[in-house]
Protein backbone atom coordinates (compact mmCIF):
# COMPACT_ATOMS: atom_id res chain seq x y z
CA UNK A 1 0.00 0.00 0.00
CA UNK A 2 1.63 3.44 -0.86
CA UNK A 3 0.49 5.93 1.47
CA UNK A 4 1.67 9.83 2.21
CA UNK A 5 3.30 10.83 5.06
CA UNK A 6 1.97 13.34 7.66
CA UNK A 7 4.85 13.41 10.51
CA UNK A 8 8.70 12.62 9.99
CA UNK A 9 8.91 8.85 10.42
CA UNK A 10 12.23 7.52 11.68
CA UNK A 11 13.87 4.88 8.74
CA UNK A 12 10.57 5.76 6.71
CA UNK A 13 10.69 9.10 5.28
CA UNK A 14 10.16 12.66 5.68
CA UNK A 15 6.66 14.65 6.05
CA UNK A 16 5.11 14.82 1.98
CA UNK A 17 6.47 11.67 0.85
CA UNK A 18 5.05 8.88 -0.84
CA UNK A 19 6.12 5.53 0.84
CA UNK A 20 5.22 2.11 0.18
CA UNK A 21 4.41 -0.08 3.11
CA UNK A 22 2.99 -3.01 3.93
CA UNK A 23 -1.03 -2.92 4.03
CA UNK A 24 -1.18 -3.87 8.13
CA UNK A 25 1.47 -1.52 9.21
CA UNK A 26 -0.52 1.30 6.92
CA UNK A 27 -3.90 0.12 8.02
CA UNK A 28 -3.13 -0.83 12.05
CA UNK A 29 -0.44 2.09 12.57
CA UNK A 30 -0.14 4.78 10.16
CA UNK A 31 -3.38 5.70 9.44
CA UNK A 32 -5.20 5.38 12.31
CA UNK A 33 -2.21 7.64 14.55
CA UNK A 34 -2.49 10.22 12.03
CA UNK A 35 1.23 9.85 10.70
CA UNK A 36 0.18 8.73 7.01
CA UNK A 37 -3.20 9.07 4.35
CA UNK A 38 -3.62 6.89 1.54
CA UNK A 39 -2.38 7.39 -1.50
CA UNK A 40 -5.34 8.72 -3.71
CA UNK A 41 -5.92 11.36 -6.07
CA UNK A 42 -7.64 14.18 -3.56
CA UNK A 43 -4.79 13.03 -0.98
CA UNK A 44 -2.24 13.49 -3.73
CA UNK A 45 -3.88 17.11 -5.00
CA UNK A 46 -4.12 18.26 -0.83
CA UNK A 47 -0.10 17.43 -0.88
CA UNK A 48 0.59 19.75 -3.98
CA UNK A 49 -1.45 22.63 -2.44
CA UNK A 50 0.02 22.11 1.09
CA UNK A 51 3.37 22.16 -1.25
CA UNK A 52 2.57 25.41 -2.54
CA UNK A 53 1.35 27.10 0.51
CA UNK A 54 4.93 26.34 2.21
CA UNK A 55 6.88 27.58 -0.77
CA UNK A 56 4.79 30.50 -0.57
CA UNK A 57 4.89 31.46 2.67
CA UNK A 58 8.91 30.16 2.73
CA UNK A 59 8.91 33.22 -0.20
CA UNK A 60 7.37 35.97 1.93
CA UNK A 61 9.31 35.21 5.10
CA UNK A 62 13.17 34.97 2.85
CA UNK A 63 11.63 38.97 1.78
CA UNK A 64 10.70 39.89 5.16
CA UNK A 65 14.24 38.35 6.15
CA UNK A 66 15.68 40.60 3.45
CA UNK A 67 14.23 43.59 4.79
CA UNK A 68 14.64 43.64 8.13
CA UNK A 69 18.69 42.82 6.93
CA UNK A 70 19.05 46.17 5.06
CA UNK A 71 17.53 47.85 8.23
CA UNK A 72 19.70 45.96 10.46
CA UNK A 73 23.15 46.86 7.95
CA UNK A 74 22.24 50.33 8.25
CA UNK A 75 22.36 50.46 12.27
CA UNK A 76 25.07 51.42 14.75
CA UNK A 77 24.61 49.85 17.69
CA UNK A 78 26.35 51.45 20.94
CA UNK A 79 27.09 49.74 24.02
CA UNK A 80 28.25 51.99 27.15
CA UNK A 81 29.97 49.12 29.49
CA UNK A 82 32.08 49.67 33.06
CA UNK A 83 35.78 49.35 32.63
CA UNK A 84 38.42 48.13 34.69
CA UNK A 85 40.39 51.19 36.30
CA UNK A 86 43.84 50.00 35.71
CA UNK A 87 43.22 48.56 32.30
CA UNK A 88 41.12 51.31 30.23
CA UNK A 89 40.36 48.93 27.39
CA UNK A 90 39.02 45.62 29.73
CA UNK A 91 35.43 45.20 30.83
CA UNK A 92 33.95 44.11 34.21
CA UNK A 93 31.73 41.57 32.66
CA UNK A 94 30.82 40.73 28.72
CA UNK A 95 28.99 41.39 26.03
CA UNK A 96 26.54 38.23 25.71
CA UNK A 97 24.45 37.58 22.61
CA UNK A 98 21.46 38.42 25.45
CA UNK A 99 22.80 41.60 26.42
CA UNK A 100 22.81 43.01 22.22
CA UNK A 101 19.42 41.42 22.05
CA UNK A 102 18.24 43.97 25.01
CA UNK A 103 19.75 46.73 22.90
CA UNK A 104 17.65 45.67 19.81
CA UNK A 105 14.81 45.92 21.61
CA UNK A 106 14.94 49.23 22.82
CA UNK A 107 15.80 50.44 19.16
CA UNK A 108 12.36 48.43 18.48
CA UNK A 109 14.38 45.49 16.75
CA UNK A 110 12.61 42.27 18.32
CA UNK A 111 15.58 39.80 17.05
CA UNK A 112 15.96 36.19 19.74
CA UNK A 113 19.17 36.13 21.56
CA UNK A 114 19.50 32.27 19.88
CA UNK A 115 19.69 33.64 16.06
CA UNK A 116 22.81 36.48 16.95
CA UNK A 117 26.22 34.25 16.44
CA UNK A 118 28.68 35.27 18.47
CA UNK A 119 32.22 33.36 17.97
CA UNK A 120 33.16 34.75 21.52
CA UNK A 121 31.42 37.22 23.81
CA UNK A 122 32.84 40.54 23.78
CA UNK A 123 35.41 41.55 26.56
CA UNK A 124 36.70 44.51 25.61
CA UNK A 125 36.44 47.97 23.97
CA UNK A 126 36.00 48.28 20.26
CA UNK A 127 33.87 48.08 17.59
CA UNK A 128 32.46 44.44 16.08
CA UNK A 129 30.64 42.55 13.59
CA UNK A 130 28.12 40.84 14.84
CA UNK A 131 26.06 38.22 12.81
CA UNK A 132 22.93 37.74 12.83
CA UNK A 133 20.96 34.61 11.27
CA UNK A 134 17.09 35.77 9.89
CA UNK A 135 16.45 32.67 7.86
CA UNK A 136 18.54 30.04 6.73
CA UNK A 137 19.18 31.92 3.61
CA UNK A 138 19.81 34.82 4.97
CA UNK A 139 22.45 36.66 7.62
CA UNK A 140 22.86 40.28 8.26
CA UNK A 141 26.14 42.21 9.64
CA UNK A 142 25.55 44.04 12.60
CA UNK A 143 28.02 46.59 13.98
CA UNK A 144 28.42 47.09 17.64
CA UNK A 145 30.30 49.62 18.93
CA UNK A 146 31.47 49.10 22.70
CA UNK A 147 32.32 52.31 24.44
CA UNK A 148 33.51 53.15 27.85
CA UNK A 149 30.69 54.35 30.31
Amino acid sequence: MEVILNQDIDRLGKVGVIVKVKDGFARNFLIPNGLAVPLTSANLKKLEQEKQRKTLQLEKSKRDAEKLKERLENLSLTLPVLTHEDQEDKLYGSITAQDISAALKEESFDIDKNVIILNENIKSLGIYEVSIKLHPEVSAQLKVWVVKK
